[in-house]
């Protein structure tokens, strides 16, 4: 089992700095839109990795942050994943490139149109909706979404 993080960083123009992954090899996320994130190193709280990762990946610094819900991705071709999913609005520091991919910041209404994992359109819509701090589980079989369980109820697909 892994532990990541994921981070959604908003401007003032209702829009999210997103991640196109198109440079990795061998990547699951490969040409798709995600938000910025990734793996724990050893040692590492959620909030260590969530400040290293959104640093090392697009050369920003957060200075506020909000834990927004834990997301369990199971999966029968990958090992089960926690995620910590996080929004932030308050940075420093200039954008730089990415070596996992294109960044840009993407209007919150053109999600349903990026090609993105079916799961991480629903956290997203939470996001959006409520502010009440969420448990997700999303179930794939084959890449695809088979199950969704929100704060431990079934929900319908």
């Amino acid at each position: 089992m892994k532990n990541t993080t994921l981070c959604y960083i908003e401007n003032d123009n209702d829009d999210y700095l997103m991640l196109y992954r198109n440079k990795k090899k061998n990547d699951p996320n490969a040409g798709k839109w995600i938000g910025i994130g990734g793996k724990f190193k050893e040692g590492e709280s959620p909030e260590e990795c969530l400040l290293r990762e959104v640093y090392e990946e697009t050369g920003l610094t957060l200075l506020e942050w909000k834990l927004r819900g834990i997301v369990t991705f199971v999966s029968n071709e990958w090992e089960t994943e926690y995620m910590f999913l996080y929004t932030a609005n308050n940075w420093s520091g200039e954008l730089t490139d990415c070596n996992e991919g294109s960044l840009a910041w993407k209007h919150k209404s053109e999600f349903n149109n990026l090609p993105m994992w079916e799961g991480d359109k629903i956290f997203l819509k939470l996001l959006r909706e409520q502010n009440d701090f969420f448990s997700l589980k999303l179930s794939y079989e084959y890449q695809r979404l088979i199950q969704v369980v929100l704060n431990g109820k079934n929900i319908d697909l």
